[in-house]
């Protein structure tokens, strides 16, 4: 397909009108579609179905240990609960406290926490005249709409296929240390779907921040969640415990997972990873905000699962239901976008989104585009901290929730709002 910046105007304008009248065509059909949010699709949640009948009665409610599930303690969790998140984490399941259904409570409560008490015993950070945090981008908004709750200041790092910008990374947490932390999500990247780097990963372990209480909130939500059944095709990533505590650096790090996307989305359970130093950390404040997390949920997904290899024979149930959806997106960007100049798209080996690339100054327009026509799509900007993207290019695309059918009408939705606004920018610059 012809480069369109190549194009006269004359044929830009025919294009124009061709793409206009597809476009007034799709949007007369009244659409109500939903690509927004990376939610499990109805077919995912219908996978784990065995789990609402594998405690079916009171005497299924015992631990291994013989503790009564239905009933208060253990805050920090179940053994054999964190034992099964410690195998999905990497992590010795002495090193796992499991808690209830959201990582991004424990992320929260993690920040907020370091402003009250500080961080072993470190300053509390409502008491500094500034606090900042690095954020790769694109990134996770969720994480970056905490530390704005909180008042942090937020700094961009650049992604690429490799992870965060190191040399940048190294050179700032050094200098400054009123940088407390740095958001990571370090496989199948939300929303880019990178995993980093060997390189990256032995860095992060290796940094030398000028603040004592700098923390990786390493939030590895799509650890296992592979597109592909083939070994060599999933991407493979360093264990940041392990490479942590061999730089003498074990404190340094918080890793966070959760079910969420696993068996129930809102009705799994989560962990957090760390150092036996922090996770006594956890286990003070935790004594004052529960007696106990969800016990028969732990238990429940500790039948049903058994252990990773039964965790990771259901993903690949929930990787033969996405991996169509990941095709049809990119069938139709290379398709239809595909050699244009209009854009430029990711194609990741697992996770829940695509990241897609307008020309600069067109991202806003597009989504209202899509949205006028029946789609609803992430809001540009919101992969960057404020929802702020400096080229207003980026839009995230999730595919998980919709019907394949439902799917390829979005994405027809889709890549006609990109042609029509990226037309229409050209034009202007004729």
């Amino acid at each position: 397909m012809k480069d369109y910046r190549e194009l006269s105007r004359e044929e830009l304008l025919a294009l124009h009108r061709e793409t206009e009248a597809k476009y007034e065509e799709v949007k007369g059909k009244g659409l109500k579609l939903d690509i927004s949010r990376g939610k499990p699709s109805t077919e995912q949640l219908d996978l784990a179905e065995g789990m609402l009948t594998v405690i079916s009665k009171n005497e299924d409610c015992y631990s291994d240990a013989g503790e009564d599930c239905r009933n208060y303690g253990n805050p920090t969790g179940l053994k054999e609960a964190k034992e099964l998140m410690g195998a999905i984490m990497g992590a010795p399941a002495d090193q796992v406290i499991v808690c209830g259904n959201a990582s991004l409570t424990i992320m929260f409560n993690t920040v907020s926490r370091s402003f009250t008490h500080g961080v072993l015993g470190s300053t509390p950070w409502a008491k500094l005249d500034k606090v900042k945090f690095l954020c790769p981008v694109p990134g996770y908004d969720r994480h970056f709409s905490v530390t704005e709750y909180f008042g942090v200041e937020m700094i961009n790092v650049p992604m690429s296929p490799e992870g965060p910008d190191m040399d940048l990374v190294e050179k700032l947490v050094a200098e400054d240390d009123s940088i407390k932390g740095i958001w990571c999500v370090p496989k199948y990247s939300n929303p880019q779907g990178y995993t980093y780097s060997d390189e990256t990963v032995r860095r992060f372990a290796a940094l030398k921040p000028a603040a004592k209480d700098f923390r990786i909130f390493w939030d590895n939500a799509y650890g296992i969640h592979h597109l592909y059944e083939e070994e060599e095709k999933q991407d493979k990533l360093l264990n940041i415990l392990e490479e942590c505590r061999k730089a003498g650096n074990p404190d340094m790090v918080y890793v966070f997972a959760s079910t969420s996307k696993v068996s129930y989305a809102g009705a799994g359970i989560s962990a957090v990873a760390s150092s036996p130093a922090n996770l006594e950390e956890f286990k003070r404040y935790m004594g004052f905000q529960t007696i106990g997390y969800n016990k028969v949920n732990q238990l429940r997904h500790v039948r049903y699962f058994k252990n990773l290899d039964g965790v990771m024979a259901h993903m690949m149930k929930h990787a033969a239901v996405m991996r169509p959806k990941f095709e049809t997106v990119e069938r139709v960007l290379e398709q239809e976008i595909g050699g244009t100049g209009l854009g430029t798209w990711t194609s990741p080996r697992g996770g829940y989104f695509i990241s897609f690339d307008a020309l600069p100054g067109c991202a806003k327009a597009i989504v209202a585009k899509c949205k006028e026509a029946g789609l609803v799509i992430t809001g540009a900007g919101s992969s960057y901290p404020y929802h702020r993207d400096p080229q207003d290019s980026n839009i995230r695309i999730a595919p998980s929730y919709p019907t394949s059918e439902e799917l390829a009408l979005a994405m027809d939705v889709f890549v006609l709002s990109v042609k029509l606004v990226s037309i229409k920018k050209l034009l202007e610059e004729k």
